[in-house]
């Protein structure tokens, strides 16, 4: 890896983020960790951001020459807040973004796949994180994990699509060499798990190892985005509901080797995440 410089760490007290500037502070290297409310994050230099708040901008980025970008949540239209941030950013002396999108979302797609697209001409350095659905999302405060909590039920409109569900912490470890090595990918990187699993096959794994008789309930398109109005804007309801969709019909169904190639180390399986998470618990 190359010294790098300061690195601005947007939503670090996220699931990713959090995880991205630990690993970045346990190299040496400087960080900047980006919140709301300016939580203190080990090893890392606090600072109040926000998306919505425009004011908050220019003192995030004061001394950063790299940033790490998680997209305002909840929103399916991030570029109209993301790209004139990109731009000051530029402006203000950064020359490497790091952006995490989704598997889901290609360049030019949907919701941040407008920012992918525009990413390469804003900076010479650049890379963009699609990771597969975060194995994470059975155990935080996701809807899933909290279904599961609640009636030991995962609600999908996957039917039988697979996913290569990924850990967070093999996300961060590939952020961390994307803002660090000395050649930057330029490139998007597709990032899952070693294993394609359906919501059947999570089901099955919970239920071994914690068990907790998890099973999978499965809705059409419709019944999803009716349930995700609940929790979500609609527009935001119906693009998830969507993604659903997509994995139904073997859209997600794929393994990379990116996480063994960039960090040198295979990526978590779910049973072995699951386990490490059951013992914490414990």
């Amino acid at each position: 890896m190359t010294t790098a410089g300061t690195t601005l760490v947007i939503g670090a007290t996220g699931t990713t983020g959090s995880r991205t500037a630990a690993q970045l502070t346990a190299a040496g290297h400087r960080v900047k960790a980006a919140s709301r409310r300016a939580t203190p994050v080990a090893g890392a230099e606090p600072v109040t951001f926000d998306w919505h708040d425009p004011a908050t901008h220019a003192a995030a980025l004061a001394g950063v020459d790299r940033v790490y970008l998680i997209p305002p949540l909840g929103s399916s239209d991030p570029a109209t807040m993301m790209l004139p941030f990109l731009h000051q950013a530029r402006t203000a002396g950064v020359h490497r973004a790091v952006l995490l999108s989704s598997s889901a979302i290609p360049k030019g797609g949907t919701a941040v796949g407008t920012v992918h697209q525009a990413l390469p001409a804003l900076f010479e350095q650049w890379a963009v994180l699609r990771p597969s659905w975060f194995m994470q999302n059975f155990t935080s405060t996701h809807a899933h994990a909290r279904s599961i909590r609640d009636d030991n039920t995962i609600w999908t409109a996957t039917a039988s699509g697979r996913i290569g569900f990924i850990d967070a912490g093999d996300i961060a470890a590939v952020a961390v060499h994307a803002l660090t090595d000395e050649q930057a990918p330029n490139t998007d990187l597709v990032l899952t798990g070693p294993q394609a699993l359906s919501y059947d096959d999570i089901a099955t794994v919970i239920t071994d190892v914690t068990g907790r008789p998890v099973m999978h309930h499965r809705l059409s398109y419709e019944q999803m985005r009716d349930r995700l109005t609940a929790q979500v804007p609609p527009e935001f309801a119906a693009l998830l509901a969507g993604m659903d969709r997509a994995i139904a019909n073997g859209a997600e169904d794929r393994v990379t080797d990116t996480v063994q190639r960039l960090t040198g180390r295979p990526p978590r399986t779910f049973r072995s995440f699951l386990e490490r998470e059951t013992r914490r618990s414990g």
